[in-house]
């Protein structure tokens, strides 16, 4: 295996990634970006189409790059691609779109990253920041095998036409769930299926997005452990979507239990025929590389502390939800982790660099 030109193989190159690449490059540490996908955007090009952010441009930048155009306004899906790809082009770094990592392996004295094509790498440090979009979480209810309707994730829907004068029950009670039921109500009987009422926060409380609060108040800066919010918050809405179950547009019901057949079996026992259901039930840590390096835990989770891996020195994890704090997986609030993950880093790749210049031996292995 010759000697590595780079000193961090980034895996990802999405927000996370790429964050993590800049704050390498201010470091003095030069990175190499492993993007499985064609574009240097991560998992953005492949949300629906109709996705928009809840929060205004101007807080929704990576560090050194803002958004164009009117910082109040909420960028889609097609617009956060765009900027992705230009922040990429901004960066110092190469960049290496479909490079599919397949494994990690701990080496003497550095990391074998094995690629799809067989391509194997050697670096000190690898930051692990493929994110979760590739690891949609489905729950198994009774029946569920013998469904004979659709079943798909959030992961998987695209736009309504494909719905279009169906009966759809979406489940879950987030931001992304009511999202797409609104998105399908005007072409399909939709159905909000969740184990708990929907909690509503206004998008822009006291005439102020509430992403300024965020940051009046310093809520997205608090740790995690602090930050008194579940995993799943309320749902943002502008008045829409509130509107939209009142009116009678959507629909909300308890979770139903199981399926018969055609039929989901609602909480109070009644039957219904149904021809979609989609799981709006969030994402586990994208992470299967790793399971022959032994940096995860039985469910597949990461050993880590504020991305830091607790089994492997030069091992970071960026972009993995309350990572450091309410904010660690979104545009606003990774650019911070990633500049704490990366001071980290760099003492471990520094001292790993001056070893091997003391040793007479190439500085990047």
């Amino acid at each position: 295996m010759s000697a590595s030109a780079f000193d961090v193989v980034v895996i990802g190159a999405g927000q996370s990634g790429l964050a993590a690449a800049r704050a390498l490059l201010r470091t003095g540490l030069r990175p190499l970006v492993l993007e499985a996908g064609e574009l240097a955007a991560g998992s953005w090009p492949a949300y629906y189409d109709s996705l928009t952010l809840f929060s205004p441009a101007r807080y929704s930048a990576l560090p050194g790059a803002r958004f164009d155009g009117d910082p109040d306004r909420y960028p889609h899906r097609d617009e956060v691609v765009a900027y992705l790809q230009r922040y990429a082009a901004g960066l110092d770094a190469e960049i290496r779109t479909g490079a599919a990592v397949t494994a990690v392996r701990a080496g003497a004295g550095a990391f074998a990253v094995e690629l799809a094509d067989g391509t194997v790498l050697s670096a000190p440090g690898v930051i692990a920041a493929s994110g979760s979009f590739g690891n949609p979480y489905l729950p198994v209810l009774p029946g569920q095998e013998d469904f004979t309707g659709q079943i798909l994730h959030a992961a998987a829907y695209r736009e309504p036409s494909l719905h279009a004068g169906q009966r759809v029950v979406v489940v879950g009670a987030g931001n992304s769930a009511i999202q797409i039921a609104h998105d399908l109500a005007d072409l399909a009987t939709v159905t909000l299926a969740t184990r708990t009422p929907i909690r509503f926060i206004p998008q822009r409380p006291l005439g102020r997005d509430l992403h300024f609060w965020f940051a009046v108040t310093g809520f997205d800066h608090l740790p995690a452990r602090r930050a008194g919010c579940p995993p799943r918050g309320p749902v943002l809405d502008d008045g829409r979507y509130r509107r939209a179950l009142t009116q009678g547009r959507i629909d909300r019901k308890a979770m139903f239990t199981g399926f018969a057949g055609e039929q989901v079996i609602w909480a109070d026992g009644a039957r219904e025929r149904v021809d979609a259901v989609i799981f709006a039930t969030g994402y586990r840590p994208h992470l299967p590389y790793l399971h022959a390096l032994g940096a995860l835990d039985e469910g597949g989770r990461p050993r880590q502390r504020g991305g830091l891996s607790l089994t492997h020195p030069g091992l970071g994890f960026l972009g993995l939800e309350w990572q450091r704090s309410p904010a660690s997986n979104t545009l606003r609030g990774v650019g911070r982790d990633a500049a704490h993950l990366v001071r980290h880093l760099a003492r471990h790749l520094h001292r790993h660099r001056a070893a091997r210049r003391g040793a007479g031996l190439p500085a990047r292995a």
